[in-house]
């Protein structure tokens, strides 16, 4: 059966500007980050008696994957809304595609589910961002605490981990099958994928 939508997947160490980039496309943007677990689910992995919200377990893939099928078989799917101030989802909402024959899915997890994507025939691309990471880790830091995602002393201490983390993720990203790129490389490339793909009618 041909699949009428296909997904780009957006993957980078968190602050890197997956955002950014998904929406520079201009394409219909799908915000990973709203499949996070509640924060009263017992599944969710801890780390010295602390939710380790770093940690792929954090997050559900079955259930993001599942909302991408959907989308691209159908072009449109009730999609999680996510309150990370509140650790919880609080809402949802319809998402559609309309006539666009691609659309971005981006998040800190979004290499977690390449070869799923890959396997069901609904990959397009998958690219992990790479930036400085002095550049990263200040925006990072000016988005958390723009949207008061917790108090300053934990956003500081959580952001000079994940700077010493950075490489590590990187490199699980790219071992799961997400290409390492800059965002104007991830733009050319998926102008090219666009320019390959008919909208869908």
């Amino acid at each position: 059966m041909k699949i009428p939508h296909r997904v780009v997947l957006i993957a980078g160490p968190s602050g890197s500007g997956k955002s950014y980039i998904a929406q520079q496309t201009g394409l219909p943007v799908l915000c990973l980050d709203d499949f996070y677990k509640d924060g009263d689910d017992p599944s969710l992995p801890r780390r010295n008696g602390q939710i380790d919200w770093e940690s792929p377990d954090s997050w559900d893939a079955e259930a993001a994957v599942e909302v991408i099928a959907e989308l691209a078989r159908l072009g449109r799917a009730e999609v999680p809304v996510y309150a990370i101030n509140e650790d919880r989802r609080v809402s949802t909402r319809l998402f559609k595609l309309a006539d666009s024959p691609l659309f971005v899915a981006e998040g800190i997890f979004a290499a977690e589910i390449v070869g799923e994507c890959r396997r069901r025939g609904l990959l397009a691309g998958a690219y992990a961002l790479r930036r400085p990471r002095s550049a990263t880790f200040l925006r990072r830091l000016a988005r958390d605490l723009a949207e008061q995602r917790k108090g300053p002393r934990v956003l500081v201490r959580r952001g000079v981990a994940l700077l010493r983390a950075e490489p590590a993720v990187l490199r699980r990203q790219t071992g799961l099958g997400a290409e390492a790129a800059r965002g104007r490389d991830v733009l050319r490339r998926v102008a090219r994928l666009l320019a390959g793909h008919p909208p869908v009618r």
